[in-house]
């Protein structure tokens, strides 16, 4: 029997591991015609995606329906985003569906996702590139349409809350040709105003009336803006490119606008607070001044100055007292020390000191005489040398040898003849 063959659930594990670790099945764009459409009680759909050539069964949980913003039929022309996976119990391969438009946006859609995924791997979307929006604005600048809600909304807004702060309108297209490029236009204009920040929007539309805020060239200029940026396009499902890019993203124009600038009501009360809490500060430091200001006044050195004269007075009296007992008992020592000395056994008999050091001579230069080699020789001793060294040895004379010897009273040179 052959040992390869495999159950057919090892074989549609296996091709269902290598579905799910292929990387470009992982998020795949297709589009086709719904038809077999069925919507679960529990909010899923299930259905088949087909098109002249194939078909593909697809499901979509509820997790992702409801963001769907239309109502799926047979027959309606769809574009979807998802991955694809097998069902093991089938072992059919489907895409589980994560997005799902009507065909005819679905362009837009793809360019969109493309844009926004290429703009992110660039950086343009780093947390590291985003401003800090300033907290008390005295100038915000406001690119968008002259007319609408939008721009309605916003300088009603700044109004209510902080009516201190200046509102200037940039008026641009925010749809339709050309719009675009009179967005950057006017960004770059507004960069040139020394605003505090600058808000970029419209209000909300289909895909096709936010378009020109998904442009790279509008995604770049704000990008490329120094002034702060805050993005209020659309409403708040609505997140175009521009939202991605600003340093602050508002889900409506009035967000935008109560992020531009703080409640004037909070304001005061803040500024009410800070009141109190330096009047109290100021009071405690008044108060801790005054305590030590009492103490000072009530100390004993103010109310008897002369108190400080009479404490270094005595210190210096007992100062001087013990220099002057230093002194006194140092001469003292000094007059014992030489009443010693005139008293002493050296001074008072200095004859009898010079009689035992004479003595002691004396009985030096007697063992000197003892040792004194010329005693020796008058008692009839002599001294034999060769070349000035002394003989002790005979053997050390050899025949021929020139000898001197020493007498007591002179030196006879000689020749050895024979030594025995």
């Amino acid at each position: 029997m052959n040992n390869n063959y495999i159950s057919v659930g090892a074989l549609t594990r296996y091709i269902k591991y290598k579905i799910d670790n292929d990387v470009n099945l992982q998020e795949v764009y297709i589009k086709g015609e719904i038809s077999n459409f069925k919507k679960h009680s529990r909010g899923h759909f299930y259905f088949t995606i087909k098109d002249e050539e194939s078909r593909i069964s697809a499901i979509m949980f509820a997790s992702s329906t409801k963001n769907v913003a239309f109502e799926p039929i047979d027959g309606t022309k769809v574009l979807v985003k998802g991955r694809i996976s097998v069902f093991e119990q089938t072992g059919n391969y489907q895409i589980y569906v994560s997005e799902m438009m009507e065909d005819g946006v679905g362009n837009l859609y793809a360019l969109y996702e493309k844009l926004k995924q290429d703009l992110k791997k660039e950086g343009l979307f780093d947390e590291s590139h985003k401003k800090e929006i300033p907290k008390v604005p005295n100038r915000v600048g406001v690119v968008t349409a002259p007319t609408g809600a939008a721009i309605r909304d916003i300088i009603s807004t700044i109004n209510r809350r902080y009516p201190l702060c200046e509102v200037i309108l940039f008026p641009s297209l925010v749809q339709g040709n050309g719009a675009k490029e009179d967005i950057v236009n006017k960004i770059k204009i507004a960069d040139t105003y020394n605003l505090d920040t600058l808000i970029v929007g419209r209000g909300g539309g289909s895909i096709e009336d936010l378009w020109a805020f998904n442009e790279e060239i509008v995604a770049r200029a704000i990008f490329n803006c120094k002034t702060p940026v805050i993005s209020a396009v659309g409403h708040e499902i609505d997140f175009t490119i521009a939202d991605f890019v600003a340093d602050v993203r508002a889900a409506t124009p009035t967000g935008a606008a109560e992020i531009a600038v703080p409640d004037k009501n909070e304001l005061i009360k803040l500024i009410k607070q800070l009141e109190l809490r330096a009047s109290k500060n100021v009071n405690n430091i008044i108060n801790h001044n005054k305590t030590i200001l009492d103490k000072i006044k009530t100390s004993y050195i103010l109310k008897n100055p002369m108190s400080i004269y009479e404490i270094k007075e005595q210190k210096l009296s007992n100062t001087i007292d013990k220099l002057n007992n230093y002194i006194t008992n140092y001469i003292e020592n000094k007059k014992i020390r030489l009443d010693n000395i005139k008293t002493s056994y050296v001074l008072s008999n200095p004859e009898k000191i010079f009689e035992n050091k004479n003595n002691k001579y004396n009985h030096l230069i007697e063992k000197l005489e003892v040792l004194n080699p010329l005693n020796t020789l008058k008692r009839g001793y002599s001294i034999t040398k060769i070349d000035n060294k002394v003989i002790t040895d005979i053997k050390k004379v050899k025949k021929g040898d020139t000898i001197s010897v020493s007498l007591k009273n002179g030196e006879i040179g000689a020749t050895v003849i024979e030594t025995r």
